[in-house]
């Protein structure tokens, strides 16, 4: 009784602690304030250019989470991996992936991330170690386990930070990548963006457990933070990643956050699942870069000259994607057929159809 009791007390969620301003510089505070400003104003391009026809099909936008992306991918190096599901824009911008080419991919040009085929649910950078955005719910936790496993099987230090939505902790594929992650000790941390709602429906209504004791039974050790704040959530996972690097296994978090926009372009922000007093409440309060900012101007590191710069210069470079993007070609039409199939591996294909490998 006295093991399994130290045991449980182990696994209790541990709550990521308060952090003081002056953990950083005065220079990477600013850094942190202007790269969201820049994630908000080019999700503001890509709104803008969706309503009037120049990105089509779907489209999730990150807005009012822009402190998960840098926050959680900020202290990674360039080798470790991040993967994700489909509303990926700011995160794969986080982890180095030009501006420019992840817009060209929204407008389905040839210079995208994916050659223009892959659009807003498929940003991919394997250069930078992001693996892409993934449209199936859940289906990148295994894939990050997959990760995991190669990084312990080659003797490597880099690490996994596997994000999702909090709808996916009910997929099945999310308990077996977990429980597999704990039995090998995985370099992955799980990362949901705890938003509230998967699609229209409020998580309440589908789970019985709150997020963050999703993975409790699975043996990975569990964590929550409140997202909306950067500082915190930075300092958070500088720590959390040097103890994955160092050995201590797969972990879980719960980020706390809120998306101001809906599910999609197509869903509507408030009115339906979500009541207008709730959505503004939430931006008054609980923007990032509302916190941040006036976080700032209380301790007297920041004035309202040095916001207007770097919000000039977010504007800026988000314009810049855009008028980068909307300059590029589209693909040519026989691309349609290059990348749809993995090359054969001649010695390692097992064929259950009857063929002959001397027919193909």
């Amino acid at each position: 009784m006295a093991e399994t009791a130290e045991q449980d007390q182990i696994m209790e969620p541990q709550e990521a602690p308060q952090v003081e301003l002056d953990r950083y510089s005065k220079e990477e505070l600013h850094r942190f304030l202007g790269e969201m400003l820049f994630y908000r104003r080019f999700e503001e391009k890509a709104e803008e250019a969706y309503a009037i026809g120049k990105i089509g099909g779907f489209c999730h936008l990150h807005i009012g989470q822009e402190a998960v992306a840098l926050g959680m991918i900020g202290p990674l190096r360039e080798d470790d991996y991040v993967i994700t599901a489909y509303r990926d824009h700011t995160q794969g911008l986080a982890k180095g992936a030009d501006p420019g080419a992840v817009m060209a991919e929204l407008y389905g040009r040839d210079t995208g991330t994916s050659r223009g085929k892959g659009g807003s649910m498929h940003i991919f950078d394997v250069e930078k170690g992001f693996m892409g955005g993934h449209g199936i719910v859940g289906a990148q936790v295994p894939l990050a386990a997959g990760m995991g496993f190669a990084i312990r099987y080659r003797e490597e230090d880099r690490v996994c930070v596997c994000f999702m939505g909090d709808a996916a902790v009910n997929q099945g594929a999310f308990h077996e990548a977990l429980n597999m992650a704990a039995i090998w000790k995985l370099p992955v941390i799980f990362v949901v963006e705890n938003n509230e709602y998967g699609m229209g429906t409020a998580f309440s209504r589908v789970s019985a457990l709150p997020v963050v004791d999703r993975a409790r039974g699975l043996g990975v050790r569990a964590h929550h933070v409140d997202a909306q704040d950067i500082v915190r959530t930075h300092a958070f996972m500088e720590d959390l990643v040097e103890e994955v690097r160092g050995g201590a296994g797969p972990q879980y978090v719960d980020a706390r956050t809120y998306r101001f926009k809906g599910h999609s372009m197509s869903d509507p922000v408030s009115g339906t699942y979500r009541s207008t007093e709730e959505v503004e409440s939430r931006k008054k309060e609980q923007d990032p870069i509302g916190v941040l900012r006036d976080r700032l101007m209380e301790a007297e590191l920041l004035t309202e000259e040095e916001l207007e710069e770097l919000d000039k210069e977010a504007r800026a470079r988000a314009q810049e994607a855009a008028d980068w993007a909307e300059e590029q070609p589209d693909p040519d039409p026989s691309e349609l057929y290059t990348h749809v199939y993995a090359e054969e591996n001649e010695h390692g294909r097992l064929y259950f159809d009857g063929r002959d490998r001397e027919e193909d």
